[in-house]
This record gives C-alpha cells, structure tokens and sequence, in this order.
C-alpha cells in the first residue's frame, strides 16, 4: 500500500438544486431537500476517496477553530482521517456555495477567507513527508513551499491545475514546474485538449499528464514518447451533480499510478471511479470502495481490445 501525503483546500460546501441555468430571480423558493451542507474541498476529496480506496492518506490543511473548523473535525474523525495534520490557522474556515441542475451541471462559488494568507508548518510537513512515498499538492498558496521540498526528497509529485487557459499563468507555474504528475481540465482551454496537453509537455517536462474531459472521458499525455490518447467515459449510474468529478479522477489515477506507474489502466479505473461519483450531489460522497471499483472495471468495456 502506498502512502500518499495530501495537501489542499478543505471548507465548509452547501449545495443546492436548481430548476436550471440560469438561475432567474425570485424572493423566496422551497426546493425541499434540495439544499445540504458538508465538508469538502479539494484537499478533502481526494483524501477522502484514496480512504475509500484502501489507503491511508495524511491531509495537511488550514481550518480555523470556528463552528465550520468543528465540523471540519467531526468529519475526518468519522471518515477515520487523521486530523492531527489539520491545523488552525486561517481566521475562518473557508467555505463554498454549489448551485447544480436536474442535468449534472454545475456552478461553484468558493469563499477561501484568508487561507491563501496563510502558511502550514514547515516542519509537519516534513514530517509527513518523511512517512509517505507521494505528495498531492493541491494548487493552494500553503502548498507551495512544498514543491520543492517533495521532490529534493525523491517523492513523486503530483498537482491539479483545474481549469486553466494558458500555460502564461505565474500562479500555476511552480506547482506545473515541480510536478510528476499534471491534471487539468479542458473547461477553459484555447486550443484542443491534444494540443495544449502536447505544449504543456514540452514546457514542463512532467512524466505524465491527464487532461480531464468532463463527459468525454479522459486525455493521457507522455511528454517522454510524444503519445497521446483519450480514454472514454462510462456510465455507471445516472448523473446528479459533476462536482468533484475531477478530484474523484485525480484520486483514483494517483491511487493506482503510485503503486505501479502504469498511467493508462490506472486512469482507465479513475474514469470508472469519477463515473460513479457523478451520482452523488456533494463534492465528497460517492466514492466506490476498492473491490466494488474492480467489479466495474471488470465489466466495463476496454476502447482498446477487440
């Protein structure tokens, strides 16, 4: 079993269920059990859905000892998550606001307080990278001083971009730069997927990087041999709400790729993993424990044999 270190964002998320997009005005509305609360963010989920997965991740991040922070802990304890790396610092526990519709789309509002303000302690990270074999660096200010720190250590390094347009983007540099293992989505790209994950490669040089598509599926890209190829979706159960569909994606690559650095079947599990996950509304639930992931594998179709 790998052990993987995650650093990133966690905060307080409501959703709520729209009629559709967009959202018309009106005083007041009643969309009974359409509104729900719980803890997520970035940082969150993907320690969250690797716990799913059999491992035991170590997730370093910044809360405050506020009501939403008291959640925040109540949740890594009944999720069996260590919350001793979880460390008040920020003035308020960030928060968040999902407005989705009856046909999965979603729109994210995320009011991150002062984290971005905010730094994690040196030296607990350093010793939760002194246990761990990989690091997850979410692209949060706090994770940054850990780039270079991972891979001095000979750690693999991996990061999620999200939704970036132009690889001219000073915020995403370092964490672009430092990384084995690159994410993103193709929400707001340019050019198309192949091409822009082609110029990334040839900038920054990382082992591996993974385009996520949203219903399409998945792009892997090896910079090293110029290969490219998409891996279709699937359709495990019907769709409730997209977000987190991309932590779900990263999670589950890194979960496989750390253990053996076979890119394409781990991102082959992470599509059917993220599929699965589209059926619950928050951002942290729905994720598949590992036999129940092997038996939709196992019966989903493979694009690449006969």
């Amino acid at each position: 079993m790998a052990r993987l270190l995650v650093s990133g964002l966690v905060n307080l998320e409501t959703t709520l269920k729209v009629d559709g997009f967009p959202v018309p005005y009106f005083p007041v509305r009643y969309p009974f059990f359409g509104v729900a609360s719980s803890v997520s963010g970035v940082g969150y989920n993907v320690a969250k859905a690797l716990k799913a997965l059999g491992d035991a991740p170590l997730l370093l991040s910044i809360v405050a000892p506020d009501l939403a922070g008291r959640q925040v802990r109540d949740a890594l304890s009944r999720d069996g998550l260590d919350f001793f790396w979880v460390r008040d610092g920020a003035r308020e526990t960030a928060q968040s606001v999902i407005l989705y519709d009856g046909e999965g789309r979603r729109q994210i509002h995320v009011d991150l307080k002062d984290v971005q303000e905010r730094s994690y302690p040196p030296e607990l990270f350093l010793q939760a990278l002194g246990a761990c074999d990989a690091a997850a660096l979410c692209n949060v200010n706090f994770s940054r001083p850990f780039l270079s720190a991972a891979r001095a250590a000979g750690k693999l390094v991996a990061t999620d971009v999200h939704a970036i347009s132009s690889l001219d983007d000073p915020y995403n540099d370092d964490f672009l730069r430092s990384s084995q293992v690159v994410f993103l989505s193709d929400e707001s790209l340019p050019v198309s997927a192949e091409e822009f994950a082609r110029e990334l490669g040839e900038k920054y040089s990382p082992d591996v990087v993974v385009v996520g598509l949203g219903a399409r599926g998945a792009l892997l890209h090896h910079p090293a041999d110029g290969s490219v190829e998409r891996v279709p979706a699937v359709k495990t159960r019907p769709v409730v709400s997209t977000v987190g569909a991309g932590d779900a994606l990263f999670s589950a690559f890194l979960h496989s790729y750390a253990r053996n650095r076979e890119a394409r079947s781990a991102l082959r599990r992470a599509v059917v993993f993220a599929s699965w996950k589209l059926g619950a509304a928050s951002a942290a639930e729905g994720f598949l424990g590992t036999e129940a992931l092997r038996q939709l594998v196992a019966t989903s179709p493979d694009p690449h044999e006969p």
